[in-house]
C-alpha cells in the first residue's frame, strides 16, 4: 500500500507549491539570526578577509624582493665569471706587449711587415676587445700609491718624486668596472 498523498498519476499543482520541490521555500529549522549575530559573523568574515589580504600582500612583496635579489646575484655571478676569464687573458696581453718591446717596436707605432707586424696587430686587437668589454688598464706611474689598486714590489729613492709616489710600473693592472682584476705591480718612491 502507498502512503497517502499525490500519486505519480495525479496532476501536480502548477508552480510547484510543495516544500519538497522548491528548496527556497523549505522551512528553516533554525530560528532567524539576531542582528548582533549577523553583525558578529560579518565582522569575523571581514577580519578573515583582511588577514588573507595582508598575507597576499606580504607574499607578493616577499616574491618581489626574492626576484630582485636573484637578479642581483645573477648579475654579480656574470661579473665574477667575466673577471675570471679576464684574469686568464691578461697575461697573454702582457706577453704580446713584451714581445713587441723585445722586437724594438712601439706598441702604438707602425711596424714593418712580417712577424713583428702580425704580433703587433694581434696585441692591438686583443687590447681593443678588452676595452670594448669594459676592461681598463691601471697604469699608475706618477700617482700616489694606493694599496687598494697597486702592489708595491719595492721602494727606492727618487729625485723629484714625493715619498709614496709610484715611480715605476713593473706590470700594469687591470680593472673591470669597479672590480680590480689584477693590481698594478709598482715601485714606490721612499
Amino acid at each position: 500500500m502507498r502512503p497517502p498523498g499525490p500519486s505519480s498519476d495525479e496532476p501536480r499543482p502548477a508552480g510547484g507549491d510543495s516544500p519538497q520541490e522548491d528548496p527556497d521555500r523549505r522551512a528553516d529549522p533554525r530560528p532567524p539570526d539576531t542582528a548582533e549575530e549577523v553583525e558578529h559573523d560579518l565582522d569575523e568574515l571581514l577580519s578573515q578577509r583582511d588577514e588573507y589580504l595582508d598575507l597576499a600582500k606580504r607574499t607578493k612583496a616577499d616574491f618581489e624582493n626574492f626576484r630582485k635579489r636573484m637578479s642581483a646575484e645573477v648579475g654579480a655571478a656574470a661579473v665574477r665569471g667575466k673577471a675570471e676569464a679576464i684574469r686568464e687573458v691578461v697575461p697573454v696581453l702582457d706577453d704580446l706587449e713584451r714581445a713587441i718591446q723585445a722586437a724594438g717596436l712601439d706598441p702604438e707605432g707602425d711596424s714593418p711587415d712580417g712577424l713583428a707586424h702580425g704580433v703587433l696587430l694581434v696585441f692591438r686587437s686583443l687590447r681593443e676587445a678588452l676595452t670594448r668589454n669594459g676592461i681598463e688598464p691601471v697604469d699608475p706611474e706618477g700617482e700616489k700609491f694606493d694599496p687598494q689598486l697597486h702592489e708595491a714590489l719595492s721602494t727606492r729613492p727618487a729625485d723629484g718624486a714625493q715619498p709614496g709616489t709610484v715611480v715605476e710600473v713593473v706590470q700594469k693592472g687591470y680593472r673591470f668596472g669597479e672590480q680590480l682584476v689584477r693590481p698594478a705591480r709598482v715601485v714606490v718612491a721612499e
